[in-house]
């Protein structure tokens, strides 16, 4: 199962990933190191389903019934060889399954595993249910996002999810990948959310109250500030505006009003810019000023939507086979580039078992059959099915 190229090995050629997280934040990082080239087995079977469909390409899929032995004993075969192992079960669950740290890193003293939970292994709230917008609010990003006037702005669940999870998740899998080069030994790698949630805050927590962020929805970055910020176009599409140096908010100046550009960092004259530029981009549609300002260093660009995103001319010929459905392995390797891996959500449990010497008797109790079937149904339930 470890895949070989006959011509370009990608950076984690050679590591095995055993998967076993569920919602959103595990597996995504776990398609990041697929896309890096590791060897990725997802493990199903339990009463939480299979991970979000739109992280399962380059991986195999397998069900596994943990609370019966031989489940568990399949699990302790695979781990053996396996390099990484990543969950996201509140603390004491996986361990409750066979498949705790202490356990597998018994079996596996090389093992990096990766615990990816909301609030962590340990504190008040570490048994505490959660989702990605409680991190935010319980570590001020929530509550600086958004405007002045109104409720603070749900940011999809890019930043704790993703940005302080799954990313994070990855870095430490990654470092602790190097460290073992030295050491020899895996560990134990406690990546919360709340804890990336808090890193990424590094820039603004600081300056909380202070003139540069007073409050939210207030300050250079907030979207307060008229040069940056979205303004409504003709059509009712918009723009973004970023002209945050001198140099391109005086050319954004010039060409939109002609005339000499005020002082941008006196807040006093702020409302008499935002009416300027506010009255400005209403006069053109958004694809018009997208055209105008095509080219030319004023930080001006459309706002598109999702789909609109893949047909944008930069975008395209980056990442020309890319798709909505199918976003591009990243980053870019000059000497082992990176390619779309293939998406196959099939049951591979004998395969998979086969390789790491368990026997079809072994292989049948170890895999729950109507769990099996459903890892061969298309799709995981997501997005969910909503009802009018």
């Amino acid at each position: 199962m470890r895949a070989t190229s006959a011509t370009v090995r990608r950076p984690l050629e050679g590591v095995r990933v055993i998967d076993m997280s569920r919602l959103a934040p595990g597996p995504y990082c776990t398609m990041l190191l697929a896309d890096l080239g590791a060897e990725v087995i997802v493990i199903g079977g339990g009463r939480a389903g299979l991970p979000v469909s739109s992280f399962s390409r380059g991986k195999h899929f397998i069900a596994l019934d943990l609370k019966a032995p031989e489940g568990q004993k399949a699990l302790q075969q695979l781990v053996a060889s396996a390099d990484v192992f990543v969950e996201g079960f509140r603390p004491g669950v996986a361990a409750r399954l066979g498949a705790g740290y202490e356990q597998l890193s018994s079996l596996n003293p090389r093992l990096i595993y990766c615990s990816l939970t909301g609030y962590g292994q340990d504190g008040p709230l570490a048994q505490k249910a959660g989702h990605d917008l409680n991190y935010l609010a319980l570590t001020g990003v929530l509550g600086s996002i958004g405007p002045h006037d109104g409720p603070p702005t749900v940011p999809l669940n890019l930043i704790a999810d993703f940005a302080g999870g799954s990313l994070v998740a990855t870095i430490g899998i990654l470092a602790a990948l190097i460290e073992r080069q030295s050491s020899g030994q895996g560990q134990h790698i406690d990546a919360a959310m709340i804890d990336g949630c808090l890193s990424l805050m590094a820039m603004y927590s600081p300056v909380w109250g202070e003139a540069v962020m007073p409050r939210r929805g207030r300050g250079w970055l907030s979207g307060a500030a008229p040069y940056y910020r979205c303004y409504p176009c003709k059509d009712g599409g918009y723009v973004s505006v970023g002209a945050l140096e001198p140099q391109f908010f005086a050319a954004l100046w010039r060409d939109l009003v002609g005339a000499e550009a005020p002082d941008q960092m006196d807040m006093a004259q702020w409302p008499a810019i935002e009416q300027a530029l506010a009255q400005a981009f209403q006069t053109r549609t958004r694809d018009d000023w997208g055209t105008h300002f095509a080219g030319r260093d004023v930080c001006v660009f459309p706002v598109l939507s999702p789909s609109e995103a893949w047909a944008h001319a930069h975008v395209r010929q980056r990442h020309p086979d890319a798709s909505a459905c199918e976003p591009p392995p990243f980053p870019r390797f000059s000497r082992t580039p990176l390619s779309v891996l293939p998406t196959d959500t099939s049951d591979q449990s004998t395969a998979v078992l086969t390789q790491v010497g368990l026997g079809a008797d072994e292989i049948e109790r170890a895999s729950p059959p109507i769990e099996r079937e459903r890892l061969n149904q298309a799709g995981s339930g997501w997005p969910p099915p909503l009802r009018g």
